[in-house]
């Protein structure tokens, strides 16, 4: 492949989303070797969309030479098969999704079972929530399948991607191997946050979804902020939202939104209630599996910090002040 010479550029491409805020970004780093952060949304649309963003920018998909993806979330993953059936890039994947893709389907839906039913779900419900996690975590596998991956990187490491360096730092939280990236692009100091560092809202709590690890999710979500305020980013490239440069204020608004969510949760235990019954009192959404892994999260964090108290009946766990 002939490299081309021309200053380095990041160009955004948008895929859409049906939830807030209706779109997902990737970023072609317009470097020595063209690299793409984030492989968007699956589905013959967005690969549309993607072949369309790069041609505006005088590229073709068989031209990205390296594939960087920050989580294996499905609006992040899902061209990836389409970049390597076109392109045969080089593909770097936080290291943690290789041991989670590697993750027997019986037995997280036997975790996810216990979860739910500790967390108060039932019914319709009940099921859903434990048949999201499988269909999630076969989705997902088959949409960024692990041979494919040829890096697996690792927090505090550094890389030559594109013909620049490239450091790395573990943010979970939102997903448990979450990475951001950070690259000094024509001196400026760069942060590819894929869902970290969001300019217009707090992304939620997800991290192990209902699997093992949740209990966790919280005081990893503080830890990736404190790690990620030791940075200085000059500009800030999220998955959602606009391109922006108030960093220290999103990471500072992220801090406080989860300080509320947890004040916020205690004082909703005006009665023992169960994680499911705290969700249908966050929200009107008919289904409370969405909320669901975050009110768990909460509701474990308070209950090990001692804000709350905890008490199992019939294999339901309730919570009150």
């Amino acid at each position: 492949m002939a490299q081309r010479e021309r200053a380095t550029a990041v160009h955004r491409i948008e895929f859409d989303v049906d939830w807030p805020p209706g779109h997902v970004a990737s970023y072609l780093v317009d470097c020595e070797r063209p690299t793409l952060v984030d492989a968007g949304m699956p589905g013959d649309d967005s690969e549309r969309q993607l072949r369309e963003a790069l041609a505006a920018v005088d590229y073709e998909l068989a031209e990205i030479d390296q594939l960087v993806l920050t989580h294996p979330h499905i609006d992040h993953i899902g061209q990836t098969n389409a970049v390597i059936a076109a392109a045969d890039p080089t593909v770097y994947a936080p290291v943690g999704v290789r041991e989670r893709f590697a993750r027997d389907s019986d037995d997280l839906d036997a975790v996810v079972e216990e979860t739910a039913t500790r967390a108060g779900l039932t019914g319709d419900d009940h099921e859903r929530a434990v048949g999201m996690a499988v269909e999630s975590l076969e989705r997902n596998r088959d949409l960024l399948p692990p041979a494919a991956v040829d890096v697996w990187v690792e927090d505090g490491n550094s890389y030559d991607i594109g013909g620049i360096p490239v450091d790395v730092l573990h943010t979970p939280g939102h997903q448990a191997d979450h990475c951001c990236f950070t690259v000094e692009l024509d001196g400026e100091r760069a942060l590819l946050a894929g869902d970290m560092a969001i300019e217009s809202f707090r992304p939620v709590t997800l991290h192990t979804g209902l699997d093992r690890g949740v209990d966790e999710a919280i005081a990893a979500f503080y830890g990736a902020l404190d790690r990620l305020a030791a940075l200085d980013p000059d500009r800030v490239y999220p998955g959602h939202g606009p391109v922006h440069t108030d960093f220290e204020h999103t990471i500072e608004r992220d801090r406080r939104s989860l300080d509320r969510l947890l004040d916020n949760t205690v004082e909703s235990l005006d009665e023992p209630r169960t994680a499911a019954d705290v969700v249908t009192r966050r929200t009107d959404d008919d289904d409370p599996t969405n909320l669901l892994p975050e009110t768990v999260a909460v509701l474990a964090h308070l209950a090990a910090r001692g804000r709350i108290e905890a008490e199992v009946v019939d294999g339901v766990r309730y919570y009150s002040r």
